[in-house]
């Protein structure tokens, strides 16, 4: 466990590898020894990306987090517009920002690296840190909460992930939105010790009790995570692979599952009594409508303005997409593609006499 609060030392970071000249390749290998500081929003669960356990596969080499297909875009326009959003945060700051290729280690939790994207001269003479970020327009709501500036969770914890490597007391962060130099959003965290502490325990606990042991950290994020992770590293179904036995915690996740299970179905049950009542009084409304596409009345100082309008679309029904695949199975097989995917069903049955 980390040292207490009120016991605060300074310290000065050891350099695990001078990065200037690695490859990805090399580079991906030196960031598997330890947890960097994208790592931490995985680990402590409230990353939107990835889930605890794809960072321990990641660490295992099991499955790059980095090499998700789906990603690439967004990162590789990272890379190409760091420099630029630095270059933006020095003119609107006034302040020194420089580069150190090379990733750092925490001297007493050697499992806490760091790779920080550039460094700050502040006009005391000491150093804090910034970190370039991009994101688009719809996602600018982000670094706002109840109408106060703020950083996104998961890039706080990366701050202060690097806060504690480096003994800095100061993150600036600098995201760019848009495409000129005023669509910057620009933020600062302080170090804070306790919410530090936390955060290193739970790094500590991934670590000591699942990398190294390779026993994979339960998930406990949302569903869609889940299969999201579920499907990027189990890859597809293996019809011929044997019954799983399931074990006594999972056997009782099954026994949970079934119990949610029947509650659904009762409020279902409820649900579908109020859903066909709702569908029969607006074909009552329909059928008075008749061919008016429009109706209108007055209740209690309020108008009300029912609308039933025509609605088309455009498709190939079952039948003439057979009559393609038939007549002109060419064009059928370019422009055709077929899924798969996995449904879920539990069946229970009772056990045989011995």
């Amino acid at each position: 466990m980390p040292e207490n609060v009120g016991q605060r030392t300074r310290h000065t970071p050891l350099v695990a590898v001078e990065t200037e000249n690695l490859s990805r390749e090399e580079w991906l290998d030196y960031r598997r020894q330890g947890i960097g500081g994208s790592d931490v929003a995985g680990i402590m669960g409230i990353s939107p990306f990835r889930t605890a356990r794809d960072i321990y596969y990641d660490k295992l080499n099991i499955a790059a987090v980095e090499d998700e297909p789906g990603n690439w875009v967004a990162l590789e326009m990272g890379h190409l517009l760091e420099d630029l959003v630095a270059r933006i945060f020095h003119k609107k700051s006034g302040l020194e920002v420089y580069q150190v290729k090379k990733m750092f280690r925490h001297p007493k939790y050697p499992f806490m690296l760091a790779d920080v994207d550039y460094f700050v001269r502040l006009p005391d003479g000491t150093t804090a840190i910034l970190e370039i970020k991009t994101t688009n327009y719809n996602a600018t709501d982000h670094w706002w909460q109840d109408g106060r500036e703020t950083v996104p969770a998961y890039y706080e914890v990366q701050g202060r992930h690097y806060m504690a490597v480096m003994d800095a007391d100061r993150v600036f962060f600098c995201c760019l939105y848009g495409n000129t130099e005023d669509e910057v959003i620009i933020r600062t965290i302080e170090r804070d010790m306790g919410y530090e502490q936390e955060m290193i325990y739970l790094e500590q606990c991934f670590w000591e009790n699942h990398v190294l042991t390779k026993d994979p950290p339960p998930y406990t994020e949302d569903s869609v995570q889940i299969m999201e992770s579920v499907q990027r590293y189990c890859g597809p179904a293996d019809t011929k692979a044997p019954a799983l036995e399931l074990g006594m915690d999972m056997t009782e996740t099954l026994m949970r599952y079934l119990r949610l299970q029947e509650e659904k179905k009762k409020a279902e049950k409820r649900s579908d009594e109020l859903e066909r009542e709702l569908q029969r009084t607006k074909a009552i409304l329909i059928a008075e409508m008749g061919t008016s596409c429009t109706a209108e009345c007055r209740k209690d100082g309020f108008r009300y303005t029912v609308t039933y309008n025509p609605v088309r679309k455009t498709g190939v029904d079952k039948n003439n997409l057979s009559r393609l695949k038939l007549q002109y199975p060419e064009i059928y097989e370019q422009f055709v593609t077929v899924t798969e995917y996995r449904r879920f069903l539990v069946k229970v049955s009772a056990e045989e006499a011995a």
